[in-house]
């Protein structure tokens, strides 16, 4: 089982709508996916239509109360695609971990238990740096930065690397920055491709080549509850994730 942690302390970047759409269109093409949404503000578990007034257990409950987490995975409308949702009770789990024993390892622990159940888990992080990301940084394998095609983009960046090498010094050695993606790429604007550009010569082989067009389709999809792929299949976002779906099971051997 891969464990990614989507990571961007910038929020407005795709960081939801990546884990969503990544998932689903690796979910659609025959793996069995997760999501964990840690970000309070639960985006990816309203994206996917999950009513979180009618949530019982959430993955605050598995941080900070011991709950399991088989007893959080909610299914999807997507086969093979499933969620541990988020409340808006873990705004207050940066402070309520402090603490805990463990309180880094709390996600890795109970990721643990059902590591044999799929091929790949996503982690949705808050655009923070605090107690959940590390908690997300030290139960992951890998880190997949989405960085949209806008000014300042790369702003920010140098202290997530430098966040990501700490954990992997301290805390998980088997932490690597797997891969960058680009998103709200526009492709009339010369300010897309020359971000594009600047990532690509920064980031060099671990840019994904499949970048991510801006699309009312994909900015529609989540308040249907449903990935892009399944609202519209043939919009140029759900090829755009479905590409990068293939490109992400070809990096992962997948195939």
């Amino acid at each position: 089982m891969s464990v990614v942690a989507l990571a961007n302390q910038k929020g407005g970047v795709g960081k939801s709508t990546t884990a969503i759409n990544l998932a689903a269109a690796l979910a659609f093409q025959g793996q069995r996916s997760l999501i964990v949404d840690l970000d309070p503000q639960g985006n990816a578990t309203s994206g996917l239509g999950i009513d979180r007034s009618l949530i019982r257990t959430s993955i605050y409950d598995v941080l900070l109360k011991d709950e399991a987490i088989e007893d959080a995975i909610e299914p999807t409308s997507v086969k093979n695609l499933f969620v541990v949702p988020a409340t808006i009770d873990l705004a207050g789990a940066e402070i309520e971990l402090v603490p805990m024993l463990s309180r880094e390892q709390r996600l890795k622990q109970a990721l643990d238990l059902v590591k044999d159940d799929y091929q790949v888990v996503f982690v949705d992080c808050p655009p923070s740096l605090g107690l959940l990301t590390v908690n997300a940084l030290t139960a992951a394998s890998e880190v997949l930065i989405p960085i949209q095609c806008e000014y300042y983009a790369l702003e920010g960046l140098t202290q997530l690397l430098t966040n990501v090498e700490m954990v992997r010094r301290q805390l998980n050695p088997r932490l690597e920055v797997e891969g960058v993606v680009l998103t709200m790429y526009d492709f009339r604007t010369n300010l897309s491709r020359d971000v594009a550009t600047q990532v690509r010569s920064h980031f060099g082989e671990r840019t994904y080549r499949t970048v991510i067009p801006r699309s009312v389709r994909i900015s529609e999809a989540p308040s249907y509850g449903e990935p892009v792929e399944a609202l519209d299949p043939m919009t140029r976002g759900s090829i755009a994730y479905r590409q990068l779906g293939r490109e992400f099971r070809r990096r992962h051997g997948l195939e």
